[in-house]
């Protein structure tokens, strides 16, 4: 079986190799990009299975697809639930969010295993509409983001939601503010973070805050039937419920 990776995270494709070589998978290449993959797929025999991410650094994997006919069956690894009923059109065995489990990891591995004809591994499988909507209609099954891998010079740091104490942008960039008063520049943004993280423990205060419940040590009331989040450590900015957010922030206070 001939398998292979796409993702743009270096460190995220090494921890799925190592899952899969658990398994007994083993990886022939991994690939970054849009562009990577397309020359790659150019220019190589495709392969029987492929996990791939949906966005990588250079746009949506089924640009990959546009361009290229791969007739590879296909496992998605990625944050993103949304784009879950355009992935099973292509050839999907299925569908997992990250952080990935490794039983779930697992499971798709044995489905592909059995479900894939022996003497045509690479056929046409897809799930129908009915098993997409059982897996997405629960939201207690989506698994959120628990932590972020951030670059300091040549090393690397992982951060926890536990050590958050907001998320804010600034200058065009997307930063985490830790609860030890420090400052990390991640390669993210506030509209994706708020589809990545559990919606009852994180709140978009703004356009340009995301806080954690935990880390709100007071909220006053603010000039233009405002509110204003009062943390621990951060006091760079206000932090300010935009007035539209009020009604919503307080229901979520519960």
């Amino acid at each position: 079986m001939i398998t292979l990776i796409i993702e743009d995270e270096k460190p995220a494709a090494r921890l799925l190799q190592r899952k899969l070589e658990k398994l007994d998978v083993t990886v022939e290449t991994m690939l970054h990009s849009v562009e990577e993959s397309v020359q790659w797929f150019e220019n190589n025999p495709h392969p029987d299975l492929i996990f791939l991410d949906i966005q990588l650094s250079d746009g949506l994997s089924f640009e990959i697809f546009e361009k290229i006919d791969i007739k590879s069956a296909i496992i998605f690894t990625t944050a993103y639930d949304e784009y879950a009923l355009k992935a099973f059109k292509l050839n999907s065995i299925d569908y997992l969010l990250k952080p990935i489990d490794e039983d779930d990891l697992e499971t798709a591995v044995s489905k592909y295993k059995t479900r894939i004809p022996k003497t045509t591994e690479t056929s046409n499988l897809q799930l129908d509409f009915e098993q997409i909507r059982q897996m997405l209609s629960n939201p207690f099954e989506k698994t959120y983001k628990k932590r972020f891998t951030v670059k300091i010079g040549q090393h690397l740091k992982v951060i926890t939601t536990e050590e958050i104490e907001c998320f804010f942008s600034e200058n065009k960039g997307t930063y985490i503010h830790t609860c030890d008063n420090r400052d990390y520049l991640i390669d993210s943004t506030l509209e994706i973070l708020e589809q990545e993280l559990d919606k009852k423990d994180f709140f978009r205060v703004s356009r340009k805050f995301i806080v954690p419940l935990k880390a709100i040590k007071e909220i006053q009331v603010y000039t233009n039937s405002r509110l204003k989040v009062i943390l621990p450590t951060y006091k760079e900015d206000e932090v300010i419920v935009s007035r539209e957010k009020v009604q919503d922030f307080k229901a979520w206070l519960g």
